[in-house]
């Protein structure tokens, strides 16, 4: 790929698509720097009315592979839903709001720099404890006070990219880590116990661990109202069935309802370097957009679905498993012509797409989680995954046999 992205790279049309069809990509901002000088004064430019101070924390689940060998798809979304609530209604409480949409076990909230940094982590701890006693599911946070860039609903920059792969990827749950930022911040008589990571080194300085400290004096309710992805009559469903657990029947009604066999395709992409980590944003947010032109010209053909595109990553479904092995090989191959490597996993089972409250679709299942293991986790970039369960599919002779055990789990894959 040049150094400098063309417009004349996409198809003509894809600038003039509506918000709610594109998604999260703020296609006009994009749009705006594919027909610039693409250096880093014009970057800084554009992305200045975007600019935020003030805290960005996320949360990850842990404990999620154990519990769906023992429960079922929807039990899962319901037992991911309860921490959702907690973090969002303690969160709202000290002043902080949502970011994004919550659609999968992640959350991500933003605070002002008006809030105390000892409130923070009150707040923090009180929702550990919240959650503790609750909840089935456990969480990591991870939490830094820093400058962002706030776009179509999403926090960009290397300081908030950094703080959510350290929750991510470095927490346990129960565990909370903020930066030396957030330290900085602290009251110099202040009541927490802190320890530092001293595993981790990050662009945005040291990580501590919060051992203990002192919790909100009030706990605030929980808010149903978090940034929910789902559609009114789905969440309706998924609230009802909540109260009604043990209720066999309910439940095969539901999951007739919702869920279906599907092929997932996940491509995640490489991220590309530049000469700043502002022009970064705009080169990789660029490639984004190329895979969403990608996929919007491969998918007629091979009858599938866009589910998502967002960051890194492409998510797709379809009803064929060859349909799916043509697809994820088309789409290497377009995105090989532009320099750009990617790895890609495919898994069919169970799986539930949904409609997002705010337009498009997410899912959930186990295809997509294996499919995650194999590419995201255990992956090489140029390389397409094949589950064990796909050989019944497809031919998987031209293909590579390897085992190896991810998050606990034993797999056994096939790499091409």
């Amino acid at each position: 790929m040049s150094e400098k992205i063309s417009k004349a790279q996409y198809s003509p049309g894809l600038f003039d698509i509506t918000q709610d069809i594109i998604g999260g990509l703020p296609i006009k901002l994009i749009e705006h720097w594919l027909e610039s000088a693409q250096t880093h004064d014009v970057a800084v430019q554009l992305l200045t009315p975007y600019q935020v101070t003030g805290y960005s924390v996320s949360s990850d689940s842990t404990g999620l592979t154990r519990l769906t060998k023992q429960k079922g798809l929807l039990e899962i979304l319901v037992l991911i839903n309860q921490p959702k609530e907690i973090v969002y209604g303690i969160g709202m409480a000290i002043g902080g709001e949502g970011v994004g949409i919550w659609a999968a076990d992640n959350t991500q909230m933003f605070y002002p720099a008006s809030i105390s940094a000892d409130t923070l982590l009150s707040a923090l701890l009180t929702m550990e404890d919240e959650i503790s006693k609750n909840c089935q599911i456990s969480i990591g946070i991870g939490a830094h006070y820093g400058e962002f860039y706030y776009i179509s609903g999403g926090l960009y920059g290397l300081e908030a990219d950094t703080i959510e792969a350290v929750a991510e990827n470095d927490t346990e749950g129960g565990e909370i880590v903020i930066s030396q930022a957030i330290c900085s911040r602290l009251p110099a008589n202040n009541s927490f116990q802190l320890t530092k990571r001293s595993d981790l080194l990050t662009p945005i300085g040291d990580i501590f661990r919060v051992l203990d400290g002192n919790r909100l004096a009030q706990v605030p309710g929980i808010n149903k109202n978090y940034p929910i992805p789902y559609s009114d009559s789905f969440y309706a469903d998924l609230v009802e069935y909540e109260n009604r657990l043990n209720d066999t029947a309910f439940c095969q009604a539901l999951s007739a309802k919702y869920i279906a066999h599907k092929f997932v395709v996940l491509i995640e992409r490489e991220s590309k370097a530049a000469e700043s980590h502002e022009v970064g944003i705009f080169t990789n947010l660029s490639i984004s957009a190329m895979m969403k032109d990608i996929g919007m010209r491969l998918l007629p053909q091979s009858h599938g679905m866009e589910i998502k595109v967002i960051s890194l990553l492409g998510i797709y479904t379809f009803d064929s498993a060859n349909a799916a092995l043509e697809f994820g090989k088309a789409f290497r191959a377009e995105l090989a012509k532009e320099d750009i490597a990617c790895r890609i996993g495919i898994d069919g089972g169970a799986a539930l797409v949904f409609d997002l409250s705010v337009g498009g679709k997410d899912i959930a299942g186990m295809p997509v989680n294996v499919a995650s293991k194999m590419a995201q986790d255990k992956g090489e970039f140029g390389k397409l995954y094949l589950s064990y369960g796909m050989r019944e599919y497809v031919n998987v002779s031209g293909f590579r046999e390897i085992s190896y055990t991810v998050s606990g789990v034993e797999m056994i894959v096939y790499e091409g």
